[in-house]
């Protein structure tokens, strides 16, 4: 099973990969190695945005919100008008209870999770688990699993949840926290009526009196500013926003950018209602449209058409780039725009560094542009936009997935340029696509209500470099979809069968099989169609996986029509690959001899082409082949070298496996101290990525300490029977008591 000797001679001392513990580069060890592992402290999590310094009429919500909730924790929603300052309320609460909830203060901003075409409320719980710690490869797959676990992370120490702009009662439901004494406030415009029967205190947020509309005005703008102009003119920009606080503060801004501009003046501009926002209005008033026009005409026109135009970009968020691109202007230039609106408080900056608008200013914007461009400049607008990001997408496609099977052309279309502005690597990429992933998403779907299907389905096939290796099953699916529809509207059968490929893994991951295996059996018939070799190669691979779940024996037959074209096709990766995919099918038939001599020949593939990842993996399930055939010292050598392999990959989600697996061979042979080690490491391995086996694990280590005999169950990992590392689904013969539902772009010809 060593390597096949291209090495000898010469000293390699390369690590790359991420790393979970302590690393050794030595020529030669002599003696025992021995680890002192500490357990990886989580930060508890902060992440209530600080208050705002101005603040003004809202200590009886404050009080009220102390009333109800006191010392043993409650739930309290908050609801009112767009912009009355709900958010701000309950940011301003909690910085006064900063300390009191040992378990940490989360927040959730549902607007964004909405704008992110399948954010949904289990979005946010992965969302808080995540800041627990939770890696993503041990999420649930099921919003039930998920809130189960978020109240087992939470059941010990208070948490304060802050859930920013629901519009569901279920969003609140899921969140409740599991320990006593907890506190969830919620903002909305609706009351949620619903959530009385879990005991919510339901709180309506009103406008500013014109008193304190004054007061925050003057807080603003300074005493000097407003004392300097006439008091009545003041209280009349006061009502024109409505007691609006971010009405107030787009006025407050007007003032404070042009010194010159008498209060006066600017109560004469607000009193005009003839642009307010129609879908703002209170009564028969638009206050907020009037701010917003007033705060709008004072823009020099640069910064005026920037506005406008940004509109109309996809998604909530854009940085100086994509405001270029949407502009049609240099980066430098589109930057100096985006100053000038900041300062007038049009845009804010983001956590991430990227600008977004009010959702009351983006209305305003959208409407701007409607009225002053026309629809062959607007429709303009767009489309550089989309293209921008679809370039953008294959660049981060290409660092991420290096050389893949791609249908699309858009990583050849890449030219200088869009190279000298690529990623530095592969996580910088991959964090790339996860933080734009809403904005990619709003692409596509823009691009499907234009017709413009290429770019359609060019998004999803690019989109997939993130899905492949984050946990986004819903929004792979619809992106998957779109992506469908729109390449058989294209007349592209390959792109068609590439895409319903890809769409058959997040389907599976959801347990629809039927449907699944509609998507696969149209795909391989489009790729036939297409009469590319390499296509009909994968499809048919995919196809195999789906029988791995159903019918292994079909699968080994499904596996042998797509080496057939791999070999066809003269691709080395894919050969390996469908090796590695056909013996653990035939180990699960019961043929084990065949699994046997087919995993060899997959190592010997992937080790050919320096894959030592894959390499690894495969080594890992010869040692569960070998097991099974009784050579119990093989399959300790084999297991314990793919091991080290997996560690030196930076794999040690997989090793954690293997070394369960090892751990059942030791206790089978008596030897607690090997049983012990093993059973350790995968322990250090599942607490530092948050894994739920680490609880198991942990109380068989300690109740043997205690003197129990610890039972070690069966692993789930490669070594033991045939485990679909992607399904979840163990159809091998032993009883696993662990799988991975995780995803992972390495183990298919996609990657």
């Amino acid at each position: 099973m060593g390597d096949d000797g291209a090495d000898v001679g010469r000293v390699r001392n390369d690590l790359s990969g991420t790393v979970h513990g302590p690393v050794i580069q030595a020529g030669v060890v002599q003696g025992d190695l021995h680890f002192e592992m500490p357990r990886r402290e989580q930060p508890v999590p902060r992440q209530v945005p600080a208050a705002l310094r101005q603040f003004v009429d809202r200590e009886p919500v404050l009080a009220e919100i102390d009333g109800w909730v006191g010392d043993s924790g409650g739930l309290a929603v908050l609801s009112g008008l767009p912009g009355v300052g709900k958010s701000a309320t309950v940011r301003r609460w909690a910085a006064g209870e900063r300390g009191r909830f040992p378990g940490g203060e989360f927040y959730i901003d549902f607007a964004e999770l909405r704008a992110q075409r399948g954010g949904d409320v289990s979005a946010g719980v992965s969302h808080c688990l995540r800041a627990l710690g939770v890696e993503d490869e041990y999420l649930p797959g099921t919003l039930g699993e998920l809130t189960a676990l978020l109240r087992s992370r939470t059941a010990d120490d208070r948490v304060l949840m802050v859930l920013d702009d629901v519009t569901e009662p279920a969003q609140v439901r899921a969140l409740i926290p599991g320990a006593p004494g907890s506190v969830v406030l919620a903002t909305s415009q609706s009351r949620l009526g619903e959530l009385l029967g879990e005991g919510a205190r339901l709180m309506s947020l009103e406008p500013l009196s014109p008193e304190h509309g004054l007061e925050l005005l003057r807080g603003l703008c300074g005493e000097e500013r407003v004392a300097a102009g006439d008091e009545d003119a003041a209280l009349r920009i006061v009502a024109s926003c409505g007691g609006l606080p971010v009405a107030l503060h787009v006025a407050a801004a007007r003032l404070v950018m042009h010194p010159g501009l008498p209060v006066a003046a600017l109560a004469d501009e607000l009193a005009d209602d003839r642009r307010r926002l129609e879908a703002l209005r209170r009564g028969e008033e638009r206050p907020v449209s009037a701010v917003l026009g007033v705060a709008y005409a004072g823009l020099p026109a640069p910064a005026a058409r920037l506005y406008r135009l940004l509109g109309l970009h996809p998604g909530r968020r854009w940085d100086a780039a994509s405001a270029a691109a949407a502009a049609g202007t240099t980066v430098a230039h589109a930057a100096g725009q985006l100053d000038v609106l900041d300062a007038a408080s049009l845009v804010t900056m983001a956590a991430d560094g990227r600008y977004e608008f009010h959702d009351l200013v983006r209305l305003h914007a959208r409407e701007q542009a409607v009225q002053e461009d026309d629809e062959a400049a607007r429709t303009a607008v767009v489309a550089r936009v989309v293209e921008h990001l679809l370039t953008r997408a294959a660049q981060a496609d290409l660092a991420v997935m290096g050389r893949r099977l791609r249908i699309g052309t858009y990583t050849d279309r890449l030219g200088e340029a869009d190279r000298a502005t690529a990623f530095a690597d592969r996580q910088e990429a991959l964090d790339w696509l996860d933080a734009w992933r809403a904005e990619l998403l709003s692409a596509q779907q823009t691009a499907a209500d234009h017709g413009w299907h290429r770019q359609v389905w060019e998004l999803a096939e690019a989109l997939t470099a993130l899905f492949l290796n984050r946990r986004y099953l819903n929004d792979w699916v619809r992106s998957g979809d779109l992506g469908v529809r729109h390449a058989a509207a294209d007349g592209n059968p390959a792109a068609e069968a590439r895409l319903r490929t890809l769409l058959s893994r997040p389907l599976m991951d959801r347990d629809e099989l039927r449907r699944a295996r509609r998507e696969l059996e149209t795909a391989v018939a489009r790729a036939d169609e297409s009469g590319h070799t390499l296509l009909r190669a994968s499809a048919r691979e995919f196809y195999g996986r789906y029988w791995d779940r159903c019918d292994p024996a079909r699968a080994v037959a499904t596996y042998e029509e797509a080496m057939v074209l791999y070999r066809a096709a003269g691709d080395d990766r894919g050969i390996a690959i469908g090796r590695y995919f056909m013996g653990r099918a035939q180990h699960a038939v019961g043929s084990t001899e065949e699994a046997r001599a087919t995993l060899e020949g997959a190592y010997d593939g992937f080790m050919a082409i320096d894959d030592r990842r894959m390499g690894a993996r495969a080594l890992a399930a010869i040692g569960g082949v070998l097991r099974d055939l009784g050579e119990t010292a093989e399959a300790v050598a084999a297991l314990e070298e793919a091991g080290s392999m997996l560690r030196e990959r930076g794999a040690v989600h997989y090793e954690a496996q293997v070394c369960e697996t090892l751990a059942e061979l030791a206790e089978q042979c008596g030897d607690h101290e090997q049983w012990r080690r093993h059973l350790t490491r995968a322990l250090e391995i599942y607490e530092a990525g948050g894994g739920p086996r680490a609880v198991e694990l942990r109380r068989r280590l300690t109740e043997t300490s205690a003197g129990a005999q610890g039972r070690v169950g069966t692993s789930g990992g490669e070594g033991a029977g045939h485990t679909d590392t992607d399904t979840g689904t163990h159809t091998g013969t032993h009883t696993g008591t662990h799988t991975d539902s995780g995803t992972d772009a390495s183990d298919s010809s996609a990657g």
